[in-house]
């Protein structure tokens, strides 16, 4: 039946155009009247939601939100690109009989990316025909055509695609999960229940998979009724989500050889943990390095914390200069400052964002005055991190590792994680 409602496409970045295009070609919605509600378009465009009969929201607008609470209260149905695909993806199999594809589903706090992308290339060099779409990639809806032919589908999914889906993968991914997005979501509580949703609908003969000694993973995995498969990398293992990726994909018939081929050679993705520059500096002894990171993408205080434990660990012995800050999602920084504390190599920590002030705060009551500094902007810190990256190699003749990791969200001052690391690769290649 053709669909003759008026309905409203919340949010018109890349999924809203996605959407729309989708929605215009689909037999059920192509004559629908199509409303196109953004930000950059109206400032008052959450106004009134009641007066359509559905919603298809971004992910950037929570499903907790006030305005689309009362639109639900109303009797307005809001849904999504992401339970669109979920359905055209489950219709598809009903119609068919066909098993295929499979969804493999990958959220957490930090990782999703790397682990997404790693599983994706490892099955596909397994020989399977795979896609990857979601969080990461291309909008779903987009490669539709292409999933519904494929073996499996990697979706990267964000607490926001999974908050009203009522739908799971065969397939869930679990990694590290801790505190995050609380300027979005109501509560801990809320982000949590968001994540379980991966695994909550799955069936029993489905499978999840997650890091067993992480309390929330562990959690989160038990709201799935399906095949528990608990990940315990060795204590020593600096890429946890190498190792995810290698069980996942070994679990779904990958060649030994290929998984480990395929993980040796991967560069990692951008913005995280990226090494973009190595400078020298030359004192009276010697030439000594310099190591410019980009882990832009860390926008909350363990993946931070877990980035200086990395390259604590990878390029010891070094001095550190961290370069944090940027727009407060109301976290707790005391996970930061044990990493700073425990690492023992980290020689100033330079703040610089809308929080600048709040993780400062935390430093000083932690006995870390002497090397905690602020500055105006990104620009500035660089300039600063080069300056004390001289000065140290100068008075003790180690290598220095400068590491961006904002522990924060890139909103105050970037349009996103991505222009922020891209703003930073251009202040450092600009260094003489």
């Amino acid at each position: 039946m053709v669909m003759s409602k008026k309905i409203a496409i919340l949010g018109f970045g890349r999924e809203g155009k996605s959407l729309f295009k989708f929605l215009k070609k689909s037999p059920e919605f192509r004559t629908a009247e199509i409303e196109i509600l953004d930000q950059k378009l109206d400032k008052n465009y959450l106004k009134n939601l009641s007066r359509f009969e559905i919603i298809f929201r971004s992910p950037g607008i929570p499903y907790t939100s006030p305005q689309l609470y009362r639109a639900r209260c109303d009797g307005t149905k809001i849904s999504s690109a992401t339970i669109l695909f979920f359905k055209e993806i489950n219709d598809y199999k009903l119609k068919t009989g066909n098993y295929k594809p499979a969804l493999i589903g990958v959220t957490g706090t930090k990782g999703k990316g790397t682990t997404s992308t790693l599983i994706y290339k490892i099955l596909k060099n397994a020989g399977f025909k795979t896609v990857l779409a979601g969080n990461i990639g291309k909008p779903m809806l987009d490669i539709l055509p292409q999933a519904k032919k494929a073996d499996f589908v990697v979706l990267e999914l964000s607490s926001f695609q999974l908050q009203d889906l009522p739908y799971s993968p065969q397939i869930a991914v679990v990694l590290d999960v801790f505190p995050d997005h609380l300027d979005q979501h109501k509560s801990l509580r809320e982000y949590y229940g968001s994540k379980a949703n991966v695994g909550r609908f799955q069936k029993k003969s489905d499978a999840v998979f997650y890091f067993a000694d992480n309390k929330l993973s562990t959690r989160i995995a038990a709201k799935s009724p399906a095949k528990k498969f608990g990940v315990r990398p060795p204590e020593d293992n600096l890429s946890k989500n190498s190792f995810m990726a290698a069980a996942v994909s070994r679990y779904l018939g990958a060649p030994e050889k290929t998984i480990q081929k395929t993980i040796k050679n991967f560069p990692g993705l951008e913005h995280r943990l990226e090494l973009i520059r190595t400078m020298k500096h030359s004192n009276i002894l010697q030439s000594v390095r310099i190591s410019f990171y980009n882990d832009s993408a860390a926008t909350n205080p363990e993946a931070t914390a877990m980035a200086i434990k990395t390259l604590s660990h990878v390029t010891s012995p070094m001095s550190l200069v961290l370069i944090a800050g940027g727009k407060n999602k109301g976290l707790d920084y005391r996970p930061l400052t044990q990493a700073i504390k425990k690492s023992d190599l980290v020689k100033m920590v330079i703040l610089f964002g809308e929080n600048k002030e709040k993780i400062r705060k935390v430093l000083v009551t932690n006995d870390m005055r002497q090397v905690t500094k602020t500055v105006k902007d990104l620009k500035t810190a660089v300039k600063l991190a080069y300056k004390t990256a001289q000065s140290i190699i100068t008075n003790y003749q180690l290598p220095v590792t400068i590491l961006f990791s904002p522990a924060s969200a890139s909103f105050d001052m970037f349009k996103n994680y991505q222009d922020r690391g891209d703003q930073f690769k251009k202040a450092v290649r600009a260094l003489k």
